[in-house]
């Protein structure tokens, strides 16, 4: 029995091909896009500047190289299938008919199998040598803890508390100095992802993950929750601070330091510590010792307020305490309903502490 075959118009596979070439065009301008951007400060995955991320990079890029040349293959013969039964007249012509074949049925049984087991090994190799690192003596420990919606990170070895800013020293050749960071989570899902120095890691309630990064230049480096939890996930980001050794050292202790109120703002101390601001946050050396909101210790010596909200300047700030909601609606930080002069007080007060 002659099978029938159907004739494709020129138009419709005119339109096949510029659909095709269309979409290859967005693909590699992405790429392209993604691959040009070198700086920091831009999230890019095809710029790892870690040793995890850097495996993680060669195993994708290993994955893609594979899976790209079997879609090549298929989209060939398929366009040689379009191309050459197309024609009106191809009707007349029928193939030679084939009724089972162990040689043909062996190759699309083994070839699948040989390649899913060659990524299977890869892919796992990869996942061992990251989840499997040992943490050598000099390695820095770190605690990230997700809240509702901001990130406080705890230096366990170094007495440090910090949030929303993690500041981490290089790794040199000579002298590698990982850090290793345990996640846990106050409230629900997070996940942590900086995509230049780690892949991304969930923060699970009762329950303890890990992940370690080996940067190999200073800078800083943009991440964020990856899982949503809740009205303000968009605004959970963090910043990771690259440092020097010797800079990373000076951070340390500056951060040890208690905090230190001039004179002149002594009335705003006195309101900020009779109000429920001390019920959420901590100041060391002072009577505050909230753990429900971000360390205010160091404030200023960060460059953001909010997780990444708004840039730490004194306008912000003063926005900050008078509505939090004004910039992330839904955050559990409540308003304070301060008046104008207590406000400017507060915030006087806040600021000297660096």
């Amino acid at each position: 029995m002659r099978l029938a075959t159907i004739a494709v118009p020129h138009v419709a596979l005119g339109k096949l091909f510029a659909r095709g070439c269309s979409i290859f065009v967005l693909a590699l301008c992405f790429t392209r896009t993604s691959l040009a951007s070198a700086n920091n400060s831009i999230p890019n995955i095809f710029k790892p500047e870690s040793t995890p991320a850097e495996e993680i990079h060669t195993i994708s890029r290993f994955t893609l190289t594979i899976t790209g040349l079997i879609f090549a293959v298929v989209f060939s013969l398929l366009v040689y299938a379009i191309a050459r039964f197309r024609r009106p007249g191809a009707e007349e012509f029928e193939p030679p008919q084939v009724y089972g074949s162990n040689q043909i049925e062996l190759a699309w049984t083994v070839i699948p199998v040989l390649i899913v087991l060659v990524l299977f090994l890869a892919t796992a190799r990869v996942i061992h040598s990251i989840q499997e690192a040992p943490q050598p003596a000099a390695a820095v420990e770190v605690i990230a803890v997700g809240h509702q919606f901001w990130w406080e990170f705890r230096y366990p070895g170094l007495g440090v508390v910090a949030a929303n800013e993690l500041h981490i020293p290089v790794s040199e050749a000579g002298k590698p100095t990982p850090t290793f960071v345990t996640l846990l989570s106050a409230d629900t899902d997070h996940s942590f992802w900086v995509p230049q120095l780690a892949g991304k890691t969930d923060l699970i309630p009762n329950r303890r993950n890990a992940l370690w990064m080996e940067p190999h230049q200073t800078g800083m480096y943009l991440g964020q929750c990856a899982q949503y939890c809740g009205t303000q996930h968009a605004k959970m980001l963090l910043r990771v601070y690259v440092d020097a050794r010797e800079d990373f050292a000076k951070w340390v202790e500056g951060q040890k330091q208690p905090a230190v109120a001039k004179a002149e703002v002594a009335a705003g101390r006195r309101i900020f510590e009779q109000t429920a601001c001390i019920n959420c946050h901590a100041v060391a050396g002072t009577v505050a010792d909230g753990r429900f909101g971000p360390d205010l210790t160091h404030l200023m010596s960060r460059e953001t307020l909010a997780s990444g909200a708004a840039d730490n300047t004194r306008e912000n700030l003063k926005r900050w305490i008078r509505n939090p909601e004004e910039f992330k609606p839904g955050c559990l930080m409540p308003a304070m309903n301060l008046s104008e002069p207590e406000l400017e007080a507060v915030t006087s007060y806040l600021e000297t502490l660096r």
